[in-house]
């Protein structure tokens, strides 16, 4: 039976599939289900749909089967390939009287439908561009669909200059409806069969990781050679083909950023991490250069005070943002680290957001992250 709305496809989900019935879930369908035949029957306006709770709770794959289903031209990015896009057109839009306008009504001109992963601001030069963006892309009726860890209203919370952000907000809640997707069950964990994807190994162990590239790699060309991605050299233990095998300094204490995680991704199939080490540590006096400013909480000029940080905190971000992109492309990671997965990173100023990843790499151990 082919999938024609976002209700079939949880229907069917539930009957032939082994999902149990989430009430949550229910009416997180149900509002896509109204957004689906309102884009469908040519209704004006039509409002879009923002999931959003804690994770695991299947907001994702509500969004994603929604989009699947779709016959209107649509596009679904994770947030923060969306922002760097937005980055990118407005310097390329440099010097247009209207700069935003311009971007929004040349978006509007090629989707109807916006499906975004992960909507989280904590950077202030989003949440200044998105308190405009969000408007003028309603304004030129482009329908947003949206995941989130957090209500709008929670949006860039404790954000310096929030005020700059609160029109977006506004927009949001006007132009969207607002479903909390906050059942009591992680759906990551089941259904699936378990599948070990991540080992502890002290000092003076064999590493499990070893054999593991072995049979992944097995009659493919090897190297140790560093590579190339994007402007950098990175180096590797070992690399195939189709297999990357890093050790955690080189690629979470380097200053790669998400373009260069995309690229590892459009390049690689599995992605082995060795030599992760406990990723809590004493927090210490977060340092920023005058003249900038901090995107996570506001401080005043002059006189700075900035969220405790660990000395790892730089390294966790770009850890999270490593899941982030694998998990998106269906990238199996296997991971070597010296403590349990629950005990990776349990304090620190990036403890919220690193339980979307501890959730996403419980998910990895499940069979559906099938490696290649």
């Amino acid at each position: 039976m082919n999938v024609v709305s976002p209700l079939n496809a949880y229907q069917q989900a539930v009957e032939h599939q082994g999902f149990v019935h989430d009430p949550a879930q229910w009416v997180a369908v149900q509002a896509l289900q109204r957004c689906h035949e309102a884009l469908h029957s040519g209704a004006q306006p039509v409002n879009g749909v923002y999931l959003w709770g804690p994770v695991g709770r299947g907001k994702t794959w509500l969004m994603d089967q929604f989009y699947q289903s779709l016959r209107v031209p649509a596009r679904r990015q994770h947030f923060h390939h969306f922002m760097q896009w937005v980055h990118q057109r407005l310097f390329q839009l440099t010097g247009t009287a209207d700069p935003l306008k311009t971007l929004a009504k040349g978006l509007g001109a090629e989707v109807k439908v916006l499906c975004f992963d992960e909507l989280f601001v904590n950077d202030i030069a989003d949440a200044i561009i998105l308190g405009r963006l969000f408007q003028v892309m309603f304004d030129e009726g482009v329908v947003l669909v949206c995941t989130s860890n957090q209500p709008p209203n929670d949006l860039y919370g404790h954000g310096f200059n929030r005020d700059r952000f609160a029109p977006g907000i506004t927009a949001i809640l006007k132009h969207m409806e607002v479903v909390a997707v906050n059942g009591i069950e992680d759906h990551r964990l089941h259904p699936g069969i378990a599948h070990q994807r991540y080992w502890v190994t002290g000092p003076g162990r064999p590493s499990a990781i070893e054999p593991v590239f072995r049979s992944l790699t097995e009659g493919q060309a090897v190297s140790d050679q560093p590579i190339d991605v994007g402007h950098r050299s990175l180096n590797v233990v070992q690399a195939s083909d189709g297999v990357l095998w890093c050790n955690f300094h080189e690629l979470c204490e380097q200053p790669l950023a998400a373009t260069e995680f995309m690229q590892i991704c459009d390049r690689y199939k599995v992605m082995l991490l060795s030599e992760v080490p406990c990723l809590s540590a004493e927090q210490r006096e977060g340092k920023i250069a005058r003249g900038t400013e901090d995107g996570a909480v506001k401080v005043e000029a002059g006189d700075r005070e900035l969220p405790q940080l660990s000395k790892y905190d730089d390294s966790v971000r770009r850890f999270i943002a490593l899941i982030d992109e694998c998990y998106d492309r269906k990238v199996p990671v296997c991971i070597e680290a010296q403590v349990p997965m629950d005990h990776l990173y349990t304090q620190g100023y990036l403890e919220f957001a690193f339980r979307r990843t501890l959730s996403r790499l419980q998910e990895m151990q499940l069979q559906r992250f099938g490696l290649q």
